[in-house]
């Protein structure tokens, strides 16, 4: 059985699919980018702020999971420019303990949603 997670504090989608899906207690989270919940508005003061507020977003679909960090086993980063990896990389490295940091690969494509940076998503288990 599969719960659908929600929260007002992540941005809403913008197509036809969900923040999250819980499957047991396996967590999976839709790619975020860095929309500001409360503004509605992209983050694109520059890269470390955009990756931020990703983080931050997904976080807080998390959150909704009664889940943290801890509980993330993989992530996925999806960039459009492989010489932003150093900076994407130093945000991201801050919300992870590398001694237990998931497994994730990243992939630069050649456009994303809204023509923004970066888009993460996270796979959790409790």
């Amino acid at each position: 059985m599969k719960k659908i997670i929600t929260t007002v504090k992540a941005p809403e989608p913008i197509g036809p699919y969900n923040q999250a899906v819980l499957a047991g207690n396996t967590l999976y989270t839709s790619g975020q980018i860095a929309f500001n919940p409360e503004t509605g508005e992209l983050v694109l003061d520059n890269i470390q702020a955009e990756t931020r507020q990703v983080m931050e977003n997904l976080k807080q679909v998390l959150l909704a999971a009664d889940m943290t960090f801890e509980n993330v086993v993989k992530t996925s980063i999806f960039i459009s420019d492989m010489h932003n990896f150093s900076e994407i990389n130093t945000v991201y490295g801050a919300y992870f303990n590398n001694e237990n940091a998931p497994a994730r690969e990243t992939v630069e494509v050649a456009n994303l949603p809204k023509f923004v940076n970066v888009e993460i998503s996270a796979i959790a288990i409790k």
